[in-house]
């Protein structure tokens, strides 16, 4: 993807990677989950400007659909098509036909983001995050 004469490239996360995602990601809880996505190429990380951006994981523990279980961009990167691309990239190589991704209600930067991919809204789960409910969102990609 070429952003104003900047190319965001994304491709399957490798293990020297996972110290920038980790840094990315900033949850320690994450770090194994994270760990074996990358040990499972479910993993794409997306380089600008020569730096690990951003990074999601893709994979079937939805319902056996594709989902997009976790999505991260770097604080100094957002707002630079990072997510975008992630996103667009992880829809083209879905394994499924539905596309499955979620986010927390008060996450609103991120519902406008999937709306605005052409996600639609497909249900909440609560008791998840005590107070902030699941949103589910849906998108057909084939």
């Amino acid at each position: 993807m070429d952003l104003g004469g900047k190319l965001i490239s994304v491709g399957k996360a490798s293990e020297r990677d996972l110290q920038s995602i980790w840094a990315i990601d900033g949850h320690t809880i994450h770090q194994r989950f994270l760990s074996n996505a990358v040990k499972a190429g479910q993993c794409w990380a997306a380089g600008f400007d020569d730096v690990l951006a951003g990074f999601a994981v893709l994979d079937q523990s939805f319902y056996e659909q594709g989902f997009l279980a976790l999505l991260s961009v770097h604080p100094g990167y957002c707002r630079r098509g990072i997510a975008t691309a992630l996103i667009s990239h992880a829809e083209s190589v879905c394994p499924t036909a539905k596309f499955f991704t979620s986010t927390n209600q008060s996450n609103l930067p991120a519902q406008k983001l999937f709306e605005s991919l052409g996600f639609i809204r497909n249900g909440c789960i609560d008791n998840l995050d005590e107070g902030d409910p699941e949103v589910v969102y849906f998108k057909k990609v084939r």
